[in-house]
């Protein structure tokens, strides 16, 4: 067996504590903004805690009182929530069959390729022919004209994340069950799909964190509560004269929690997905 270094472990260690705090720094600053007092945050020098934890901005926000800052950040959140999950939906549907078929078919790669080289496009390229598009369609201002916009972005990216997992899936294991008398169905409800599962897992996670935090098209096509995403209603807690960065602080807090208890549900996934075709035998 390979003896590691002591001084190469406590190395590894730091790099490991350093790359924690840069990451989870932020996170706790903008917790302790979301319990500090106005006069806190205003306070010179800063104060790193407050001298009395303040959690009533939580309950402003979670409120449903009519008209009110809450009411709007709640149905927000309904918006954010029921945004991201149609859209990713459609996109799993979409991007299983058509990555297995490129995977399969690498005479037409040339498809994808072409439809991924649509990321090189900045989004205000697109913005006019998609608001005319949900113009004519009715759905400006709607959560679902929303979520088939956020299809066109996450389509070819999870198109892309299931080829390069369908990649590491052995062709021959398909075959030697269509030779048993399996059929296509067959073989990917038994086979393919079970193997590929850890790579649908990752790419749902990844297609949901970015119809989580899309921003510019939900700017652009909504314009009140009936379709403002979480993005959009932050950003109007810091558009009037006088913001309270401790109310900003705190929908961000609980808009990263979605996410967050997402990725830790489907952490072990996450992690096979993204090693999948590492190795092969």
């Amino acid at each position: 067996m390979e003896r590691k270094s002591p001084v190469f472990t406590a190395f590894i260690y730091v790099c490991a504590i350093l790359l924690a705090a840069v990451i989870l720094a932020p996170l706790a600053w903008l917790f302790v903004m979301s319990i500090s007092p106005a006069a806190d945050l205003a306070a010179k020098p800063l104060r790193w805690w407050p001298q009395a934890a303040d959690f009533s901005r939580y309950a402003q926000l979670l409120s449903t009182a009519e008209n009110s800052a809450g009411a709007a950040f709640t149905a927000s959140l309904r918006n954010s929530l029921e945004v991201a999950g149609m859209a990713t939906l459609a996109a799993i549907l979409l991007a299983v069959p058509a990555g297995w078929a490129v995977s399969r078919t690498p005479s037409v790669g040339w498809s994808l390729s072409m439809v991924i080289a649509t990321y090189m496009l900045p989004p205000v390229a697109l913005s006019v022919p998609l608001y005319m598009g949900l113009s004519y369609l009715g759905l400006l201002n709607n959560v679902f004209g929303l979520a088939l916009i956020y299809l066109t972005i996450l389509a070819p990216f999870t198109t892309w994340l299931m080829k390069s997992g369908f990649d590491s899936i052995p062709r021959e294991i398909e075959a030697a069950a269509m030779i048993d008398g399996a059929g296509l169905f067959q073989t990917w409800r038994i086979i393919t799909l079970p193997l590929a599962a850890p790579v649908v897992a990752t790419s749902a996670l990844f297609a949901v964190l970015l119809a989580w935090d899309e921003f510019f098209y939900a700017l652009l096509f909504t314009s009140d509560q009936r379709a403002k995403t979480l993005t959009v209603a932050i950003a109007d807690l810091a558009g009037g004269r006088v913001s309270d960065y401790g109310l900003i602080a705190t929908a961000g807090v609980l808009a990263a929690l979605p996410p967050v208890l997402i990725g830790l549900v489907m952490q072990r996934a996450l992690i096979s997905g993204l090693t999948s075709g590492g190795v092969k035998g």
